[in-house]
């Protein structure tokens, strides 16, 4: 094992690039230098760390059980060192062009992407947003290589692993959405019998005909009818309000559609807990103090979503306002 005082340590710079990338081309694209140049910095490393760290396989390069061990010690080593050449900058949002990227669930980019983006165009014109769909299974390894500063969503759906960071933003619960002029918009409330007697419609971004809903119908041996599949919520309300079909959803999401076509909302026959909705972020970002101001501008919004949902008022009959 090499003494650190004949050790160059910016080829852990390298070998953070290379253990990304999995591949010297690309890794070498990052370093703004040659294949040649950044096959030359691998042998080094190999050299320096005595061990061959990426092999030939035929799905790729990988790295070996050595390097696996360096990954975390080395980005925590790298970590250090930019925090400790950039302890003296502070982050100004005014001033600052910061890029963050996103990745969010439809019903999140619907509910909360409008209201950050303005807050963010008053206090920091400069910063940019980029905002992606969730991914199945979790972006796990775009978290930890910063390619996401975070990302956003139901907690049941994207089930982050242990280590991540999670914090709970707010609460939704199931509601169902009719047209106005639909004859179970009269009624007080629906049965679970009249409920599983309607048209349904599912929003289903993978196209699965099986939701959380009818795991618990299937498990009171009932089984509803889905007349219609789409992948996401822009068409939903417009659907519904044209057609005889009912679309069980989050209530927020619900009371927004009230406000782009003629609609009711009725209660869910459905005896479902509530959704969390969260915030998740990989540890390595917790203390970056641009990171933290993301945070804030976005817990900021959904504290005020909460006293809007505290101070709204719904009719006796549990239908919410109608249009």
């Amino acid at each position: 094992m090499p003494e650190l005082r004949n050790f160059d340590l910016n080829l852990l710079v390298a070998f953070d690039l290379l253990m990304q990338e999995q591949n010297v081309s690309r890794a070498a694209e990052h370093m703004f230098v040659s294949q040649s140049a950044m096959s030359h910095i691998l042998q080094r490393l190999r050299q320096q760390l005595d061990d061959p760290l990426l092999v030939k396989t035929p799905s790729g390069m990988k790295p070996t059980d050595r390097a696996l061990t360096l990954i975390g010690p080395v980005k925590a080593v790298l970590r250090d060192i930019r925090n400790l050449l950039n302890a003296e900058e502070e982050f100004v949002p005014a001033t600052s062009a910061r890029r963050f990227v996103i990745a969010a669930t439809d019903y999140m980019d619907f509910l909360i992407v409008p209201a950050l983006v303005e807050r963010i165009a008053r206090t920091a014109p400069g910063v940019d947003i980029h905002i992606k769909r969730t991914e199945t299974p979790f972006p796990e390894r775009e978290l930890e290589y910063n390619d996401l500063d975070l990302v956003l969503g139901f907690e049941a759906i994207l089930n982050p692993p242990g280590h991540m960071i999670v914090q709970k933003l707010f609460e939704d619960r199931m509601t169902c959405l009719v047209a106005r002029d639909h004859p179970a918009s009269r009624a007080e409330r629906l049965t679970l019998d009249e409920y599983v007697a309607l048209k349904h419609m599912l929003i289903s971004r993978t196209g699965t005909r099986v939701g959380l809903i009818d795991e618990w119908l299937a498990g009171k041996g009932l089984e509803r009818r889905i007349a219609l599949i789409v992948p996401h919520f822009l068409s939903a309300p417009f659907i519904v309000a044209r057609t005889d079909m009912l679309l069980s959803l989050p209530e927020r999401i619900a009371q927004k559609f009230l406000d782009l076509a003629p609609l009711s909302i009725l209660s869910a026959p459905i005896d479902l807990p509530a959704y969390d909705l969260v915030m998740v972020w990989h540890p390595l970002r917790e203390n970056d103090p641009v990171h933290r101001w993301l945070r804030g501008q976005i817990l900021a919004i959904c504290q005020t979503l909460d006293a809007a949902a505290a101070a709204s008022v719904t009719d006796p009959a549990g239908r919410g306002r109608e249009l």
